[in-house]
């Protein structure tokens, strides 16, 4: 009896999200500086941690579908301007308010990632990989060449977002809205990560066919899949397009879906925290690229037409350079800091 005790107080501490007593001041000192961000930051970090806020929800999409279930997607930044483009349409044609137009375009690209998903049943690979990157280009397609609806690349503008009669126009009051989002979307991931649920889309990435060996559906579940990381990217881009007012089909490229893709293997694929950290620092390398081009242009003159080129090679380095030397990506390096630190000053 002492023994089955010891185990369920045991297992119920592993389902914890926050286990331990300093991740819970870690994460109460982390809520402070997020909640109080408009105020100390500038106007232009404000912008970056909105964009940083919706890089992070749509990478937590992704995660699930790749991550945690194993289906590799070039289709990402599909799904998300299906969900932007539904928003924008519905604001600027039908005059719907934001609360019900974030929804709207989370829905829409759900009900698309349900279809996308059927004829992927018996795929997976490269096949699967193909089929996806098939769809992102013929939605950008239909993006630019349905100029009765989309207004192809003149693009919509959206109404100015509201909610019960709040002006949300500015970055420092649309940051709220996305933050919170951000943390309701990645405690669900992390609780659906510790479910059944994601335990069986585990087994699904890890062997299809052991996991159906063990009475797992493997049809539901990978279209479950489908439909809760388009859910979660159609919010992203509905997001996005409140975000920047403007949208035009070079917002979904399929550059922006290899980005997604360097986002989860950058951070570390199948986890949550590793999502969020990929996300921040694939949003934060480009500024850094920013940054440095300039003293180096200044410095070097000759190499100041081919920045732009550099900034690419940087990004495919860093992909390169995480698969090779750091697999787990960053949360793999930050789980090696926090045992280090757990057991300093003793080795082992």
């Amino acid at each position: 009896m002492a023994v089955t005790r010891f185990c369920v107080r045991n297992y119920k501490q592993d389902l914890r999200i926050f286990p331990s007593p300093s991740a819970k001041v870690a994460l109460a000192i982390l809520a402070v500086l997020l909640l109080t961000l408009p105020w100390w930051a500038g106007k232009y970090l404000v912008f970056i941690a909105c964009v940083s806020g919706v890089s992070i929800i749509g990478a937590l999409g992704l995660s699930i579908l790749t991550g945690m279930t194993g289906l590799i997607s070039l289709g990402h930044a599909a799904f998300m301007g299906l969900g932007a483009y539904t928003a924008a349409i519905l604001s600027a044609k039908a005059g719907w308010p934001m609360i019900a137009c974030l929804p709207a375009g989370a829905v829409m690209a759900a009900f698309t990632g349900a279809v996308v998903g059927i004829p992927t049943l018996r795929l997976k690979g490269l096949y699967l990989v193909v089929t996806t990157l098939a769809f992102q280009f013929i939605t950008q397609h239909v993006i630019y060449h349905w100029e009765s609806l989309t207004q192809s690349d003149k693009g919509i503008k959206l109404a100015e977002p509201m909610i019960l009669g709040l002006n949300l126009g500015t970055y420092d009051r649309f940051y709220f809205v996305i933050l919170i989002l951000a943390v309701v979307t990645a405690l669900l991931t992390k609780n659906l990560a510790m479910s059944r649920t994601g335990r069986a889309l585990v087994a699904v990435r890890d062997r299809d066919i052991a996991a159906e060996i063990i009475g797992i559906h493997l049809a539901k579940y990978k279209i479950l899949a489908f439909v809760v990381s388009s859910f979660i990217a159609g919010l992203a881009g509905a997001l996005y397009a409140y975000l920047i007012g403007l949208i035009a089909p070079d917002h979904f490229t399929f550059n922006q879906s290899v980005l997604y893709i360097a986002m989860i293997i950058v951070g570390g694929m199948g986890t949550v925290l590793g999502t969020i950290l990929g996300a921040i620092f694939m949003v934060l390398l480009p500024e850094a690229i920013n940054a440095l081009s300039g003293p180096i242009a200044t410095a070097y003159p000759a190499l100041a037409p081919r920045i732009g080129g550099i900034s690419v090679v940087v990004y495919g380095l860093v992909i390169i350079l995480f698969l090779i030397l750091e697999p787990q990506g960053l949360f793999g390096i930050w789980i090696r800091i926090k045992r280090y630190f757990k057991t300093w000053p003793y080795t082992y």
